[in-house]
């Protein structure tokens, strides 16, 4: 097939179906909808509009994400041609930044609690740090996916489609009883009675950041960061842990051993000898 027989509409629904077959997330869809669209327009080859992101200063992570995108293009526009194996055997995948996460301290995230004074904003803040959860996952927390009667909460279809269960801690549990009376549909809503966005929440944790005079770079996933590498501190078995964040692979949390103070504490530095 080529590329050249489709009008842009026509190929932009050709990927959004291949995408939708295969099981991918909106998120995952736009990305590469994104920089398809970015490298069909610049008439570039793929070599050459990856050379250009790096030379602009993108980031490796974008350069990685515009990669797999124009793989996944020239995969479905021109399945099954030579010329195209061709280009993607000589296409080498970015390497992905090994960059540690940002933790919080306990007293941090304490801090970060307290300052914030909207119920629903404080409740947010709490949910993602004692349960570990993803940002998709606190927007689309359901009243019914929480188990009340045995603490835990049951997170449905996600990242990967994939259900776990995790723990609703005793403090969250008091105030989410207290939250409403008609405990239906999204567990957290706006004042319009819509859906948060991952750029309010992020507003949110900048803001009770701010408040309380943090420095850190940190994010919503900070939060899970944290509940992570303070489970591994506590001396919680790594494989729960991997459990509870939902990966695949316990080589992707093994990254908190790196950020845990647990055996670091144990080694005394020379300057106190």
């Amino acid at each position: 097939m080529n590329e050249e027989h489709y009008t842009e509409t026509e190929m932009e629904a050709i990927v959004f179906q291949e995408c939708k077959l295969k099981g991918y997330s909106q998120k995952t869809i736009d990305n590469y909808l994104h920089y398809i669209k970015k490298f069909v327009s610049s008439g570039k080859t793929p070599r050459d509009f990856l050379l250009a992101l790096i030379e602009k200063g993108s980031s490796d992570e974008t350069v990685r994400s515009a990669g797999f995108a124009i793989k996944f293009y020239l995969n479905t526009i021109k399945k099954g041609s030579l010329e195209i194996q061709d280009v993607l055997d000589n296409l080498p995948n970015v390497k992905r930044e090994k960059k540690l996460p940002v933790i919080l301290s306990k007293d941090e995230i304490e801090m970060l609690i307290s300052s914030t004074k909207n119920m629903n904003h404080r409740l947010i803040i709490q949910v993602g740090y004692s349960a570990g959860l993803r940002i998709s996952e606190i927007i689309n927390l359901k009243w019914q996916d929480i188990d009340f009667d045995r603490n835990i909460i049951h997170l449905k279809r996600a990242k990967g489609k994939k259900d776990r269960i995790v723990m609703l801690s005793l403090k969250v549990k008091e105030s989410l009883m207290n939250l409403t009376p008609n405990k239906e549909g999204y567990v957290f809503l706006t004042n319009r009675d819509g859906k948060y966005t991952q750029r309010t929440i992020q507003k949110i944790i900048e803001n009770a950041a701010m408040k309380t005079g943090i420095r850190k770079s940190i994010t919503p996933h900070t939060l899970r960061h944290s509940f992570a590498t303070h489970l591994l501190e506590n001396g919680t078995d790594i494989r729960y842990i991997r459990d509870l964040l939902g990966h695949s692979d316990i080589s992707t949390t093994l990254i908190y051993t790196k950020v845990s103070n647990k055996n670091i504490l144990n080694i005394k530095s020379p300057l106190d000898d």
